[in-house]
């Protein structure tokens, strides 16, 4: 179907200009914007909060930070947004019984993910942290990951599906009530449970993975009561046809986050031979390069359900006129960001430690990496609108060429030309700017049409 062959009752695409396809965003975002801002700042109070346990505890939080947004990003965003495309596209095609037995389905991978992040990371600590930032950091975390995953993984994927399942039915603002409370809880059961309760580091997974249940029971009682748009069918035969539906982006959306996760992985590995400051410093510096990703989430999951309703019902041409004018408003955010961050780094990184040697390796990142987060930004609200349009061969190779440069580049500038821990983060900041020049590069007539 071309562009001008529209299903018939579709609006023309001439008659939605930018500033109403802006005002949709919007509608969609505000809610969900909201959400992102609590979460960036409960996860800076995490960052402080764990600093306050120690260098070495700060270390070990770092090795598991990783990890951490691994789940969070492949359960709300990446499979997630399999789940909110699938939803969406069924939507738009006004195929609802189908919209309906997706939910179970979306459950079903939920709960094999979260079992899956549990038995690893919560099995074998030790072993797996251990590989990345050495024995003492993997020491300091082991029981804070067996708390953060052994309990919290599969609770915090039910969560966040469940969420997406709201939002493929475009009910973000009642999605952004239920995690608005998770979000306010965290930080204060945190501080309790880490420095009053005596738990240390440990307690701040503990908290998360309290919050976690919290939100899960609570967001399927709201989508049991139809929050969604419609109630689902509970007793569903399952189906490899359904499952695909929400796979067939959700699992390439996971492998890119696994991807972006890998490179933090990778480049943390690479820093160990610095001493345990330098892993410290880094994961202040990731932390604050990851926090994009929620700030991006609030245009990007919008962009995920009007794109796939768009594509649903065969509208191209407003599905990439949608694209970007979303992705212009999360450059302008994840920009600002980097801006601030860029030009004070010190004061940044002087927020979260007081440890000298830290604050100084973490300013040199951050001086490096702030600059790059508005192309940060771009890519990952271009990431979100390709799920909903099913075109995810760009990103795939936006991720590629972010660890290339990230980690082959890095480990060149670090060793061949010389540039030591600097190298390292001028690799990190050429990965970033690579990841959303190219994910931009696919966002055109010539990949986003129907085929």
């Amino acid at each position: 179907m071309s562009d001008s062959a529209l299903p018939a009752g579709a609006v023309p695409t001439e008659a939605v200009p930018a500033s109403e396809l802006a005002r949709r965003i919007g509608k969609l975002a505000g809610p969900t914007a909201l959400i992102a801002l609590l979460q960036a700042v409960a996860q800076l109070i995490e960052t402080w909060l764990a600093a306050r346990q120690g260098t070495a505890a700060l270390a070990g939080w770092a090795v598991v930070l990783p990890f951490a947004l691994l789940l969070q990003q492949m359960s709300t965003g990446a499979m997630g947004g399999g789940v909110v495309a699938a939803i969406a596209r069924a939507l738009g095609a006004n195929r609802r019984e189908e919209a309906s037995s997706l939910v179970v389905h979306a459950l079903l991978i939920a709960v094999t993910a979260g079992l899956t992040f549990a038995v690893v990371l919560a099995g074998f600590p030790r072993g797996v942290l251990g590989a990345v930032g050495g024995t003492t950091a993997a020491d300091a975390a082991a029981t804070y990951a067996i708390w953060l995953f052994g309990a919290g993984a599969i609770p915090a994927w039910l969560a966040n599906t469940l969420a997406s399942v709201l939002r493929g039915g475009g009910r973000h603002a009642l999605a952004a009530r239920v995690l608005t409370l998770m979000w306010i809880a965290f930080p204060p059961l945190s501080w309790l449970l880490a420095e009053p309760a005596g738990m240390g580091l440990a307690g701040i997974g503990a908290a998360l993975a309290t919050v976690s249940w919290a939100a899960a029971l609570a967001m399927a009682i709201v989508v049991a009561r139809g929050g969604a748009g419609f109630v689902p069918v509970l007793r569903v035969r399952p189906s490899w046809e359904l499952f695909t539906r929400i796979l067939s982006v959700g699992l390439v959306a996971c492998a890119l986050a696994a991807v972006g996760n890998l490179t933090t992985i990778l480049v943390t590995a690479q820093l160990r031979h610095h001493g345990t400051a330098a892993v410290a410093a880094y994961g202040i510096s990731a932390r604050l390069e990851f926090l994009m990703i929620p700030l991006a989430f609030g245009v990007g999951s919008a962009l995920t359900a009007l794109v796939g309703g768009a594509v649903g019902a065969g509208d191209w041409h407003t599905a990439r006129r949608t694209a970007w004018v979303g992705a212009f408003l999360a450059l302008a955010i994840a920009g600002t960001a980097g801006a601030a961050v860029g030009l004070a780094p010190l004061r940044f990184a002087s927020l979260f430690t007081n440890d000298a040697e830290v604050i100084d390796i973490a300013a040199r990142a951050l001086s490096w990496v702030g600059p790059a987060f508005g192309g940060f930004g771009l890519g990952m609200a271009l990431y979100f609108a390709s799920m909903g349009a099913g075109r995810m061969r760009w990103p795939v190779a936006a991720g590629l060429s972010r660890i290339a440069l990230a980690v082959g580049g890095g480990w060149m500038l670090a060793n061949v030309f010389g540039m030591g821990l600097d190298g390292h983060f001028l690799g990190v900041a050429l990965g970033i700017t690579a990841y959303g020049v190219v994910t931009a590069m696919g966002v055109r007539q010539g990949e986003w049409s129907a085929r």
